[in-house]
């Protein structure tokens, strides 16, 4: 079973539309323990693309996985063992809390992240990162709705936690996105546009 968290960059959850419901029913059967899905501003996702993929623009989507170091742009070091309590979206939620521009406003400092230490047999897949401003943009190039569009992304970045790798694997991910976006009832996947 898939349990995602839907949050803002300060942590805070975020229904947004049911999205972490949809994504754990669309997701694949081997999908197993929680992912955090983070819905930032595109300056906060440039920032990240920019320190772990070395290409300074905001992209749509971006996805941190807790597998432990792997080939670049995908992964974040592995999460080292610290007093600070644990983070709701794991490492990419520890930058995003460093980096949250002031506009977005905190009462005390820091904001209020809860605790979702998973059980053992229930591991951290890792983080997915959206840009809502690109995400809407894409929506109304995309002709429809932004919430399509958040699906849309949170899949591909879904599918990148699980290890697959559109620039290397000979299109076995598009025809897994292809699959599951028509399971999800989307019109077309990330890579088929």
């Amino acid at each position: 079973m898939l349990r995602v968290h839907v949050a803002d960059g300060g942590g805070r959850a975020l229904s947004a539309g049911g999205l972490a419901g949809w994504l754990a029913r669309v997701a694949p059967a081997r999908a197993r323990g929680e992912v955090g899905v983070a819905l930032v501003g595109d300056a906060r996702v440039r920032a990240l693309n920019k320190r772990y993929r070395r290409r300074d623009y905001a992209t749509d989507v971006l996805s941190f996985p807790m597998a432990g170091p792997k080939d670049p742009p995908y992964t974040l070091p592995a999460r080292i063992p610290s007093p600070e309590p644990p983070p709701s979206l794991g490492p990419a939620s520890r930058e995003l809390r460093r980096g949250t521009p002031k506009r977005r406003s905190r009462v005390g400092g820091e904001p209020r992240i809860p605790s979702l230490q998973p059980p053992a047999s229930s591991p951290y897949l890792g983080d997915i990162v959206i840009a809502l401003g690109v995400a809407r943009r894409q929506a109304r190039a995309a002709g429809h709705s932004e919430l399509t569009e958040l699906r849309v992304l949170a899949l591909h970045g879904l599918l990148h936690l699980l290890g697959y790798d559109h620039e290397r694997d000979a299109g076995t991910m598009a025809r897994v996105e292809r699959s599951l976006r028509r399971k999800g009832g989307l019109r077309e996947s990330l890579l088929e546009r």
